[in-house]
């Protein structure tokens, strides 16, 4: 697809003038979308609109594709446009989180529009054959392995950790522990609003081990950081539905609410290595015909596949936590995984599309 004809059938529906597209490629000297990977690779197409109508001064934040592995994703460039006086590609500087910031003088009749190009490829690493990896730079071990405000590696934390991981001295043992006792002690709680909040002392401390990705994935990266395992949240989207046959576990289309935070856990002869035992519990929860049994067939082989692997019908944004969204003035994020706002100094609610008025729309397009 080249880049007359893109600009051409993604143009914005609006009745409102906006200027020509603006662009931020990989590599950003680009000056459109990067090259399509090679063969074998699975290219998405993410398309946020937001119309935070809202008198007044108006900022918004929308995250951008930020998570870069050569083996399993790779952002190809975002393009922009809307009416914003001022829109500029903004990072948050301890975990290089990229946003687009955008702001008004009088957001009444604001439109702001982003295409991101990204290419996926399924992620599983092979747990019996240890490979050459190198070491996990001293910097990246202190960052992961460290407390946030929402995930604190002592107290009940640390206690319940060491009561996890027993004996184990292996990492891998270690790891693996605390996987299986996240999936046998957690369940998914479709009450939760959005994907949950992640305040792991106040799960543990209250003893209700319920909520959605970003609570139980989070508690699995708080126990393993307590136990000394470097381990992050990676915030991020689904965009396509399942190859694999879980109904459950993809979206397409409008995924306005289809956000999925997933985990990764560092292990010396290994690297990172993906984890989800959100989404095992979520296999129990809801996939069909629902409420199944933690031994049925389905959640056995979902249990024994998201310790290692991932399928990649999902974007990963980013791995920030306690993120202070550039040019506010209002309080941190716990995690920037959805479109974010403020106007006259209120923060508009970022688990609500409808009234923030934000969409995200997710199509997979040819790589020929």
């Amino acid at each position: 697809m080249n880049r007359r004809n893109f600009l051409r059938t993604t143009a914005i529906a609006t009745s409102f003038a906006l200027p020509a597209w603006s662009r931020a490629a990989a590599p950003a000297t680009s000056a459109a979308f990067a090259p399509h990977p090679e063969n074998g690779w699975r290219i998405f197409e993410l398309t946020t609109r937001v119309e935070p109508a809202a008198s007044g001064p108006t900022s918004v934040w929308v995250p951008l594709p930020s998570v870069s592995d050569a083996d399993w994703i790779r952002p190809m460039g975002n393009l922009w446009r809307g009416n914003a006086p001022t829109m500029n590609v903004v990072s948050d500087a301890e975990y290089g989180a990229s946003m687009l910031h955008a702001e008004w003088p009088d957001a009444d009749q604001a439109v702001l529009e982003i295409v991101s190009r990204f290419a996926t490829r399924d992620r599983a690493v092979d747990l019996s054959r240890p490979g050459a990896v190198r070491p996990l730079p001293d910097a990246d071990r202190a960052l992961y392995t460290r407390a946030t405000a929402l995930i604190p590696t002592d107290g009940i934390v640390l206690d319940t950790a060491t009561e996890i991981v027993g004996r184990a001295r292996s990492d891998e043992d270690k790891a693996r522990a605390i996987y299986e006792w996240v999936v046998d002690n957690t369940f998914r709680n479709p009450q939760t609003r959005g994907c949950g909040l992640g305040d792991v002392r106040a799960m543990l401390e209250a003893g209700d081990l319920s909520g959605k990705c970003a609570d139980l994935n989070a508690l699995y990266v708080g126990l393993a950081r307590a136990a000394g395992l470097p381990a992050r949240d990676v915030y991020g989207l689904r965009v396509a539905n399942s190859r694999f046959g879980y109904k459950s576990l993809g979206k397409s289309g409008d995924v306005s609410k289809a956000q999925h935070c997933r985990a990764e856990v560092w292990l010396d002869r290994f690297g990172w290595v993906p984890v989800d035992p959100a989404d095992v519990r979520k296999v129990a929860l809801e996939e069909p015909p629902g409420q199944l049994a933690i031994d049925d067939a389905k959640v056995v082989a979902a249990r024994k596949t998201l310790f290692g692997a991932w399928e990649m019908n999902w974007l990963g944004y980013n791995f920030a936590h306690d993120v202070r969204l550039p040019g506010s003035r209002g309080p941190a994020v716990p995690f920037l995984m959805y479109p974010q706002g403020e106007s006259a100094g209120r923060r508009f609610d970022s688990l609500d599309p409808s009234a923030f008025r934000y969409t995200l729309t997710a199509t997979e397009i040819s790589a020929a």
